[in-house]
């Protein structure tokens, strides 16, 4: 099949539970693929890693007049993202506050083990529905100030949000992004409407340090309270679930890996590194260059889509030494699991502690386990890429 249908051919549904042919495939045609629809692919660790960091790649969705309203700052370029992200990281880590993530670890086991608790005696447990989904959206609930009863409000807010965001080539999106647009007005709204409620009532969340901010110059207007609080809610959950849930999926897939971190629990840091590279939360991340750019002798010109599919970096076998096995003791794991360059991924180091601790949890229980239906049944979206249902016999 021609390689400039790859994009669509990868986005199919069908493909879902086994992109890594089509990113062979890509890597074989590349390091830059032009596209029927005149986009371009690129699939390979090392001009990835330099588009990540090449300050001409936008990630602005106004530079395509898609919207008119100001983005979060994780769609926004230099110097207004640094602005912004800075703001946004006063209340979350160093070097405002730097116990705000460590704090939570004593939250986040005593949350994986009630939601374990259920399963001690065996039984079948859906992954996703009864443990990947519930724990990082209680620890976001948490660290926001969100009451977690309101989560069956935001889950189809964030469903909507998440779909507009996908990769979708060849098809009429004007409803989904509409739908996306709703949702996240709505969703902002909601989390203003919060804030205020907080303001000269501070408690010891976000949403509160945000609205009580003393100095007017590190001050969010509420559009830009709206975007963030937005993004970090549905950035702290979504991403979190396909980690946890892929983390299951490939150690019952390796009985021998998983045997392994059985015995040497202490590897587990590593083994979570391991599966950023091996089965990263998300697969693709999209740029606009604002100037033409050569990557590998070949011209992109200013303003093409750039679809940079970073879980296909993540398996170069120019730069990780049998980079189709999955092994939690490779020494070298510099990944793009979370991104690089000033979008590295703003939640990486709350994603780690939490999937350290469901992981950790769920190992000696795993060791018995089997799935029940492998390959899973998937998530649609093609860049946020995990199973929607992940039933394990325990």
């Amino acid at each position: 099949m021609a390689s400039d249908t790859l994009l669509a051919r990868i986005t199919d549904y069908a493909s879902r539970p086994d992109p890594y042919p089509l990113y062979a495939e890509l890597r074989e045609a590349g390091p830059v693929v032009q596209q029927a629809d005149g986009s371009c692919l690129v699939g390979t660790y090392h001009e990835l890693a330099a588009l990540l960091h090449d300050p001409r790649m936008s990630v602005d969705p106004r530079s395509r007049g898609e919207v008119t309203h100001k983005p979060p700052f994780l769609r926004l370029d230099d110097p207004e993202h640094h602005r912004l992200r800075t703001l946004a990281m006063r209340p979350f880590g160093p070097p405002h506050s730097p116990g705000r993530v460590d704090s939570l670890r004593g939250e986040i086991a005593r949350v994986t083990e009630e939601l374990l608790e259920p399963f001690r005696a065996g039984g079948q447990l859906d992954v996703v529905d009864d443990f990947a989904y519930p724990l990082p959206v209680t620890v976001i609930c948490r660290l926001l100030g969100v009451p977690n009863e309101d989560e069956p409000l935001f889950r189809g807010w964030s469903d909507a949000l998440v779909a507009a965001a996908d990769v979708r080539p060849g098809e009429d999106t004007t409803e989904t992004d509409k739908a996306g647009e709703q949702a996240r007005m709505e969703l902002g709204g909601y989390l203003v409407n919060l804030a205020e409620r907080r303001r000269g009532k501070p408690g010891a969340d976000m949403l509160s340090a945000f609205a009580n901010e003393p100095d007017p110059a590190l001050r969010l207007t509420q559009e830009e309270l709206a975007e963030t609080a937005v993004l970090l809610l549905i950035a702290g959950h979504e991403t979190t679930v396909n980690l946890i849930a892929n983390g299951v999926l490939t150690f019952l897939r390796h009985p021998e890996q998983l045997d392994h971190l059985c015995r040497e629990p202490g590897l587990l840091p590593q083994a979570v590194e391991e599966l950023l590279r091996y089965e990263p939360p998300v697969h693709m991340r999209e740029r606009i260059p604002r100037a033409d750019i050569d990557v590998a002798g070949t011209t992109i010109p200013q303003g093409t889509s750039v679809v940079m599919v970073v879980a296909s970096g993540n398996r170069d076998p120019l730069r990780f030494h049998d980079p189709e096995r999955f092994d939690p003791t490779r020494p070298d794991i510099e990944h793009l699991g979370f991104g690089s360059g000033i979008h590295y991924c703003y939640g990486a180091p709350l994603a780690r502690i939490e999937a350290q601790a469901a992981l950790g949890s769920l190992l000696p229980r795993l060791r018995t386990a089997r799935l029940v239906e492998d390959p899973p049944p998937y998530r649609r979206n093609a860049m946020l890429r995990g199973p929607r249902h992940l039933p394990v016999r325990l």
